[in-house]
């Protein structure tokens, strides 16, 4: 086959040198054809493969990616060759009797793999059909590393080439890939093979292969056959997600300026679960977990529609930020991951604007990413990455979150139209290709003629959040002259050291008008703005900054509170809590903001009251103030959730269908005797009718019950969970199960991970389940029983599960125990996720100090 042009840009895109475990680039897959015949009982498969090569410098040797490969048979150009194998370094070796010539050659390779019972390569779903038969769905996770484990493959994104597939499935199954089967023909024993279509060039990330006894249903969009793949029986609780996907794929066409390029875009329901991932972005068959991508009105509640939608959104804006356009490696997958995970809020947003979806971000995601952000632990939001601990260790919350943040504070900067302007060029340079951060500000920047890259790489080369304050503001004339500098903000020692950004900022005044700043450093910055009301810093907070007043100032942000826009109302609250956190302002100043949110406030404003007093409340539990500070908790919260009851009303605002979901799980954990009355009363109906229990409350009252169960009541659930068929269900009451607070129930969850009773990623769900009332419990166990846990956890999780398990406990010891785990079973590279666990609990017991006397003196007022 030609080399397409797309291609040879592909794999020479200018960017770092080679990081240290990368393949030479001296040869290039240019088309795979891959045959894999699976047998799903025996959980192996046999594969056979011709990689049409381009070997661009003359070489003896060939190096590739292999991993629990075992390959039997090796041919180049049709004559045999040996092979070696590193199983530590993941890769397979090719020696030639004599050295191959510059331009394309065919190498081929016979071998046969393991399925795997978690989300790695090929692997199974085990789990109980609706007729109550056992069956098994086999699916594949390549990303990040793991396509090496189906074949060997230059398994590097920057190594992009086309695919053909095909496939045996058992008698009665499907088969699906990426593209539409070209032929299916019916073999004697009833078993059928497919034949797929060529892809396009892709990364080797994004193939994929499933099969199983399922069903099908589609719409058509702009000449693009839209599927949802599900389980036998379940098909129409794919409806809602095929409409989002219908409305998503106009809106991103037009959007990105590049039609999608596939004939077909499928959507599959696994009905399994993951420690590492709940979509994965395979190009025109996208993989999901059953609970993002369907949804039953009987058993979930509106939080679960709005996941659905916001799944999809992310998941196909990867067709063309990721798949299309892909990052040349791993060091750039915020590239992927930021800008998804901010265009399925901004589409989200203008698809359904009554979920608030930009507020809701400055609620939760910013606020996510600022506390991961401002600890030592914290990374640039481009980083090296070198090793495959290291590549699974990048989907963090920094890369997703904060790379959402930044994303939309360029859009904010730059202007909605200006940016997309820059988003389209950078589509159209660069499809079927890879490319690196400093591409992406290149175009954004001859897009809107100005230079924009030493804003972004202030945010993208170097990690920590930075924090604007407003020294003093005097009216003069009818303008407010406002004095600003910039530093930056943390919650530990190291992340306070000085650093420095160029802040785009805008300020206003209420009730008067704007104006724009690039803060930057301890200088005063000096901004003349419209009118002489309150001063309302990074107003709409489009900026990834905190922002600090002086007394006045606060005191007339306070006053004015409600002449705010709500995400500024929202930013103040979140600011004012942190920067308490952090030992910058005292605590009572958030208090004064509390309590400005009024009994008719925005949902999403009593939502984000109730996450900080349920985080002041795990910050001090254990101390004198814990009761006290639980009962003002429900004194807070009680009347609110009265206002909007434990019925859904027709015609209600989505967001209040959260905030009572929020409000219920919170009040029962906080052992309010009427939410944990009414979980009993459901739990007792539920048990004779199933639909007692209503969809809109159903995931906080069973929370609720879980959390408060008597060993009795422990029986219960398990009884339940071992008869219950559906098996997103019964992932969801595996869960519950390690969900009580009583140290009796969670010893018992401990017993059943060493029984065959649940699946591996079951076990993996529950131990984790387990640590969040029990930390010092579930992570002792885990040492202890180190082989188990390794047995069940996925590879891309290893270095982050067992330090994770230990990262709510109040115990001083556990900062050690969790360093010496570290040393002894993870390799140094690999032992970030357990650093970040330490900062974390050094910052709690920190802020537990340092916030007790302020949160006395308000439970005493």
């Amino acid at each position: 086959m030609k080399f397409a042009a797309s291609l040879f840009l592909a794999v020479t895109v200018s960017g770092p040198a080679l990081a240290a475990g990368q393949l030479p680039r001296t040869v290039v897959p240019v088309l795979y054809e891959i045959d894999i015949q699976p047998d799903a009982t025996s959980l192996t498969f046999a594969g056979t493969e011709t990689v049409t090569v381009d070997v661009r410098q003359a070489t003896r040797t060939m190096t590739l990616n292999a991993a629990d490969l075992n390959v039997t048979h090796a041919t180049f150009d049709g004559k045999p060759v040996r092979v070696s194998t590193n199983a530590a370094a993941q890769t397979l070796t090719v020696t030639l009797p004599a050295v191959a010539t510059v331009g394309q050659h065919r190498l081929a390779f016979q071998w046969t793999g393991k399925i795997n019972q978690s989300a790695a390569g090929l692997f199974a779903i085990d789990y109980t059909s609706i007729d109550g038969s056992k069956a098994r769905m086999l699916a594949t996770q390549f990303e990040a590393p793991d396509a090496r484990r189906f074949a060997p493959m230059w398994d590097e994104p920057s190594f992009k080439a086309k695919f053909r597939l095909s496939s045996t499935a058992p008698a009665g199954q499907t088969a699906y890939s990426n593209m539409p089967a070209t032929s299916v023909a019916k073999r004697a024993d009833g078993s059928q093979l497919y034949r797929f279509g060529e892809t396009p060039v892709m990364s080797s990330y994004l193939l994929f292969l499933g099969m199983g006894d399922v069903e099908r249903r589609t719409v058509s969009a702009n000449g693009t056959e839209i599927g949802v793949i599900a389980r036998r029986g379940v098909i129409d609780q794919g409806d809602y997600a095929l409409g989002a996907a219908k409305r998503l794929l106009s809106y991103y066409n037009d959007y990105f300026g590049q039609p999608y390029p596939l004939p077909k875009m499928d959507m599959i329901a696994g009905p399994g679960s993951s420690q590492f991932f709940s979509a994965m972005e395979n190009w025109a068959a996208i993989f999901y977990f059953e609970p993002t991508l369907l949804f039953d009105p009987s058993r979930t509640a509106e939080s679960g529609r709005q996941s659905v939608h916001v799944t999809v959104a992310h998941e196909m804006a990867h067709q063309w930020f990721g798949d299309l356009v892909t990052m040349a490696w791993w060091d750039d997958l915020w590239l992927n991951e930021g800008f998804a995970s901010w265009m399925e809020g901004k589409a989200t947003a203008d698809l359904n604007p009554s979920w608030k979806a930009g507020a809701s971000a400055v609620a939760f995601e910013r606020e996510s990413a600022m506390a991961i952000d401002a600890t030592s632990a914290t990374h640039p939001i481009v980083r090296k990455v070198e090793t495959v601990d290291q590549i699974g260790e990048a989907f963090d919350g920094i890369t997703y979150m904060k790379g959402q943040a930044v994303i939309g504070m360029m859009e904010s900067t730059l202007g909605a139209d200006v940016f997309r302007a820059g988003i389209r060029r950078y589509m159209a340079k660069y499809k079927y290709g890879n490319t690196v951060t400093n591409q992406l500000w290149t175009e954004l920047s001859a897009a809107s003629g100005r230079d924009i890259s030493g804003i972004a790489r202030d945010f993208t080369l170097q990690g920590g959040v930075p924090l604007v304050t407003m020294a003093g503001a005097q009216c003069v004339g009818g303008n407010t002259k406002v004095s600003l500098s910039q530093a930056r903000f943390g919650l530990d020692t190291p992340s306070k050291q000085p650093q420095t950004w160029r802040v785009p900022l805008v300020v206003s005044t209420v009730g008067g008008g704007s104006a724009n700043a690039v803060v930057t450093g301890a200088q005063p910055t000096l901004l003349t703005v419209k009118g002489c009301g309150t001063v309302v810093l990074n107003t709409g907070k489009g900026s990834y900054t905190r922002a600090m007043y002086d007394d006045a100032g606060h005191a007339a942000v306070v006053r004015d509170y409600g002449r705010l826009s709500l995400e500024d109302r929202l930013g103040t609250l979140g600011d004012d809590f942190a920067l308490a956190l952090g030992g910058y302002q005292p605590l009572d100043r958030y208090f004064a903001v509390q309590a400005q949110v009024k009994a008719g406030a925005d949902p999403l404003e009593w939502s984000m009251v109730a996450a900080k007093l349920e985080r002041l409340g795990g910050l001090l539990a254990g101390t004198p103030l814990e009761a006290r500070l639980r009962e003002r908790t429900r004194m807070l919260l009680t009347p609110v959730l009265g206002r909007i009851g434990f019925d859904a009303r027709d015609g209600e605002s989505p967001l209040v269908g959260n905030l009572r979901e929020r409000l219920i799980e919170q009040l029962g954990s906080e052992g309010d005797a009427s939410v944990m009355a009414r979980a009993r009363d459901y739990l007792s109906r539920m048990r004779q009718d199933p639909a007692a229990l209503p969809g809109a409350i159903r995931q906080p009252i069973l929370s609720t019950y879980a959390a408060n169960a008597t060993p009795a009541e422990w029986d219960v659930l398990l009884e339940m969970t071992k008869a219950e068929r559906s098996p997103v269900t019964k992932n969801g009451y595996v869960r519950l199960l390690g969900a009580s607070v009583d140290e009796t129930n969670a010893r018992r969850a401990l017993a059943l991970l060493k029984t065959d009773v649940l699946t591996d990623p079951q076990k993996a769900s529950l131990l984790r389940a387990i640590a969040g009332a029990h930390p010092d419990l579930a992570f002792d166990w885990a040492v202890v029983n180190q082989a188990t846990v390794d047995g069940f956890i996925e590879q891309s999780s290893r270095s982050g599960f067992v330090v994770g398990l230990g990262g709510g406990s109040r115990d001083p010891a556990m900062p050690a125990k969790v360093a010496n785990y570290a040393k002894k079973y993870l390799p140094a590279g690999s032992r970030a996720p357990a650093d970040r666990v330490i900062a974390q609990m050094k910052i709690n017991r920190e802020a537990r100090d340092r916030l007790q006397a302020a949160t006395a003196t308000w439970l005493a007022q």
